[in-house]
């Protein structure tokens, strides 16, 4: 409870502070405003373009969680079923072993290449949300398809399925609980990340919402409360979104670490 403090309390003063006008920022901050002031939250649309930003995040986040999920869970699959092997267990901890390099370390080399391969747009950033969430992804599905049991896929052997059909129509739609933690986690992070956007994206129709923040608060640094609203606006999706899917995150993920 006491370190639940460290959201709800900035949560609060980002909401106060969104509804108050510029005059009523002085003291400590926390005051309710006098009148609540919602055209902070029409000229934060208006001048950050929330509605471009918004679909570049979109397309981005939707991009990035379709591609993880289809391409993650095949990897972590191959690993898990040839563990036993000394190349697919080195390529398990290859993977898993990126969790360990900081991405401030990698950075600068990363932004150079995607600028030589011309991938300094979305589709290149979609490809590196999907290649940095592999470490994670295959350390938590690799556990959970180890809990599936072999002789289901063995009885659709029997009945003439290939690798390929035993794994659409046996092992992915048993990924349920997992998938839908990979994909609320990369959601999360491919909507709310800057750092990644701020070094690859080169051309500034293509910014998502949390570049186009960073742009609008350096050149109208003293109008807080529509900065402040436009935080708000960017956060509601992705807070609606967890709301209806925290228990998949949950179930997902102890399925994964208890078997």
């Amino acid at each position: 409870m006491v370190l639940s403090l460290t959201i709800l309390v900035p949560l609060y003063f980002a909401v106060v502070t969104a509804l108050k006008t510029t005059a009523e920022l002085g003291g400590t901050g926390f005051g309710l405003p006098s009148s609540v002031q919602w055209s902070n939250f029409k000229d934060a649309w208006e001048l950050t373009n929330f509605p471009r930003a918004a679909l570049n995040s979109a397309l981005i986040t939707v991009g990035a969680v379709v591609v993880t999920l289809l391409t993650n869970s095949m990897v972590a699959y191959a690993i898990a079923r040839n563990m036993d092997r000394k190349f697919f267990k080195g390529l398990y901890f290859y993977f898993v072993s990126a969790l360990f390099v900081p991405f401030p370390i990698i950075m600068l080399p990363v932004a150079k290449q995607t600028a030589l391969l011309h991938l300094d747009n979305r589709a290149g950033l979609i490809l590196l949300y999907v290649v940095y969430g592999l470490a994670f992804n295959i350390f938590i599905y690799t556990a959970y398809i180890n809990s599936i049991p072999r002789s289901l896929e063995e009885a659709a052997q029997i009945d003439g399925a290939s690798t390929w059909t035993v794994f659409w129509k046996v092992i992915f739609p048993l990924l349920g609980p997992m998938n839908a933690t990979v994909g609320i986690l990369t959601c999360l992070w491919a909507w709310n990340d800057f750092l990644l956007p701020l070094v690859i994206l080169s051309d500034p129709n293509s910014a998502t919402l949390p570049l186009v923040q960073y742009v609008f608060q350096s050149q109208f640094s003293q109008n807080y409360p529509a900065a402040f609203a436009s935080y708000l606006m960017a956060m509601a999706p992705m807070f609606i979104v967890y709301i209806f899917a925290q228990r998949w995150v949950i179930s997902g993920v102890v399925r994964g670490a208890v078997k």
